[in-house]
């Protein structure tokens, strides 16, 4: 592992060579014995070394990193779940360590994992899974706020999928909508369906209740003439 952090340490902010260093350490097989949140935790912790602004840049080389470790996967037919849960913990993990902001690396994350999962083809559906679930293991590793945490990186998911559309975006949604290693309550503000505005009338749901028409002055006479006469 020490040689592969050696390898993989690189200029702050070099999102496009922490990415390729990463598909190059996955494809290789250096993973299967470190696994893959070690290496990217130590990949980005060795990346923020130098960096001016370590918030920003660290989630750059995140984002970087996730999409390298979820392309190498699927090009040597890698289990893309294991691959997204583990580069999701070892990313937040680093955020941590560099007292970043771990909500919003959750979120990009999330979002960068399920864009690479549609751009490669594969399945979206077990990578909005395992992102999320991987943000849910690191909260609870790290002691930080779960539902938090969680949230972030669902609307990370749907923000990728939103964008991308057609059955990627109800994909993401069904699955989110459903149970996420038990963390449904907590996801139920991000994965509602998207509100669609009617008018409403007085009461506020649905349809105002109709009123009966006014009777005219001349029908009031005739009526009040007949009942007279009787």
């Amino acid at each position: 592992m020490a040689a592969a952090t050696r390898r993989l340490r690189t200029s702050s902010g070099d999102a496009g060579r922490i990415q390729r260093s990463v598909a190059a350490a996955i494809t290789s097989g250096e993973t299967l014995s470190t696994g893959v949140g070690a290496l990217i935790r130590n990949t980005l912790v060795a990346a923020a070394q130098g960096a001016r602004d370590v918030g920003t840049e660290i989630v750059q080389v995140g984002v970087a990193a996730v999409r390298g470790s979820i392309r190498a996967a699927y090009a040597i037919g890698g289990d893309l779940g294991i691959v997204t849960k583990g580069s999701m913990k070892g990313s937040l993990q680093a955020a941590e360590d560099l007292g970043s902001d771990v909500g919003h690396m959750a979120r990009s994350t999330a979002r960068a994992a399920v864009k690479a999962a549609s751009d490669v083809g594969g399945d979206v559906a077990l990578v909005t899974l395992r992102a999320v679930e991987g943000s849910v293991e690191a909260a609870k590793e790290l002691g930080g706020d779960i539902g938090s945490i969680a949230r972030n990186a669902a609307r990370g998911a749907v923000e990728a999928a939103d964008r991308i559309g057609g059955a990627t975006a109800r994909t993401v949604r069904r699955t989110l909508a459903g149970t996420v290693a038990g963390a449904r309550n907590l996801l139920a503000p991000v994965t509602g369906p998207r509100e669609n505005p009617v008018k409403r009338g007085r009461g506020g749901g649905g349809r105002a209740p109709s009123r009966r028409p006014r009777k005219t002055a001349a029908a009031r006479r005739k009526m009040g003439g007949r009942a007279r006469r009787e």
